[in-house]
């Protein structure tokens, strides 16, 4: 019986998720929402379309907490942004510039543009929290 509930539970055990906290801080105000998006490679990297998961919450002037939820063991880096008018994207200038402010997991914005996932990067192998500057 032992070796049966052994057996029966090491798939449950051996792919266990993980939840991982983001607080970020210097939110500018109230209005609109604080969106996090999580990448898992560099080829992806700050791509809209592979974003292994985002999450958002209301803004709040300060600090903002997020709880991102079954995310594997493995490597990990996040991309911030304040969307202030709330219309769903980053707004930019006419060259690319972020008009809204942007934050990414250790790493910081570039004079010419912004951080390599591999700057980003951190590993997570269980439960994690992080702490963001906008």
């Amino acid at each position: 019986m032992k070796r049966f509930l052994f057996l029966f539970l090491l798939p449950v055990v051996g792919f266990s998720q993980n939840t991982l906290s983001v607080q970020v801080n210097n939110v500018k105000s109230h209005k609109g929402k604080v969106n996090v998006a999580v990448y898992d490679s560099d080829e992806g990297f700050l791509s809209f379309d592979q974003v292994l998961k985002t999450k958002s919450v209301v803004a709040d002037q300060g600090s903002v907490v997020l709880h991102i939820s079954d995310l594997p063991s493995g490597e990990y880096a996040l991309a911030v942004f304040h969307d202030e008018n709330d219309n769903g994207k980053l707004d930019t200038n006419w060259l690319g510039i972020p008009k809204e402010k942007v934050a990414f997991s250790n790493a910081k914005m570039k004079t010419f543009g912004p951080p390599k996932y591999k700057e980003c990067a951190f590993r997570m192998d269980s439960d994690h929290q992080i702490h963001i500057d906008l």
